[in-house]
């Protein structure tokens, strides 16, 4: 099975939090490294109450003098890491019982989708494009500094629902304005080409301006690779990107907590009201399972719904 550099990355931190809490809270592994831990400790030491210890151990935890909480997505992750290691060694004759497979799967409750309305996008691209929006001299003339760079990310990543991943890693080169187009690499690592409207056109040649402005006052090369730049002229950070979303759409409504994936649902829910084509939504958004898009989305139904019984008329009126 292929699996992505993130995915193996994620496996193996949560392999490492799992033999850190081994070593530090069960018998027989305890005064051990985890480098000394072989399989005939894992089959002697290990029944499913430490694997159900463990997740409640991921509650609340240290690691690497780290204070660490995990929600029940992360929890959830974390036993389908351990579980997939077991069964692994299981199937390979290497353990004796598969004891994580007792283990069920913690409950995930879903949570209340976050997304701006209209008028709120409206107003983000609004109090972006204003000059004194903070009333601290120093934070205004810093946001204007970079304004024509974060109006065209926030209307790129309004009006297209990319993840912020897939800005950040945007190229120079994956732009082509003439056909509205530019290509992305998706989770998993395909490349795909996307389109853009005439109104994140113009937010992008704004931006290209000031781009080209700033590399040559710094005497560097106008070939940079990376589309969007940080003020340090460096290709901007997934981390920088979240910090402005949540900077301006906290001005417009400080009770809604706002992050790029938000604004991915924003342009969805906004997709899906247009055209109410739940397979469209998916392939625009990268779904790779539309069940994914339905999950998301398919509360609307009642809005297509109710809007579809006021398109019949019984009688005319006179």
């Amino acid at each position: 099975m292929r699996t992505s550099v993130l995915t193996k990355l994620n496996y193996a931190t949560d392999f490492a939090i799992f033999f850190d809490f081994l070593v530090h809270k069960i018998p027989g592994f305890i005064g051990k490294s985890v480098q000394e831990i072989t399989l005939k400790d894992l089959d002697n030491y290990i029944d499913s109450s430490v694997i159900e210890y463990f997740l409640r151990y991921l509650s609340y935890y240290t690691f690497h003098g780290k204070p660490c909480r995990n929600g029940e997505k992360a929890k959830a992750r974390k036993l389908s890491s351990v579980r997939s290691l077991f069964k692994y060694f299981y199937n390979k004759d290497k353990l004796k019982e598969n004891v994580a497979s007792k283990v069920s799967m913690p409950k995930l409750h879903e949570k209340a989708i976050i997304r701006l309305n209209n008028d709120e996008v409206d107003e983000v691209l609004e109090t972006v494009e204003s000059e004194d929006k903070f009333g601290s001299v120093f934070q205004d003339k810093y946001n204007l500094n970079a304004r024509d760079r974060d109006i065209a990310i926030l209307t790129l990543l309004l009006g297209t629902g990319i993840r912020v991943s897939e800005l950040v890693g945007i190229n120079i080169d994956d732009l082509d304005l003439k056909n509205l187009a530019f290509k992305v690499t998706r989770k998993g690592g395909n490349v795909a080409v996307l389109y853009f409207s005439d109104e994140v056109k113009d937010a992008i040649e704004n931006y290209l301006k000031w781009r080209t402005d700033r590399l040559k006052k710094a005497g560097l090369s106008e070939d940079t690779e990376a589309l969007f730049i940080s003020l340090q002229n460096k290709r901007i950070t997934v981390r920088a990107v979240e910090n402005l979303v949540k900077k301006y759409t906290g001005l417009v409504n400080p009770l809604k907590s706002v992050s790029p994936h938000k604004l991915r649902s924003t342009f969805g829910t906004a997709l899906y009201r247009e055209t109410k084509d739940i397979y469209m939504v998916a392939e625009v958004l990268g779904h790779r399972d539309v069940n994914t898009t339905k999950k998301h989305y398919a509360a609307l139904d009642e809005d297509i719904k109710r809007e579809a019984s006021n398109k019949v008329t019984l009688r005319k009126k006179s």
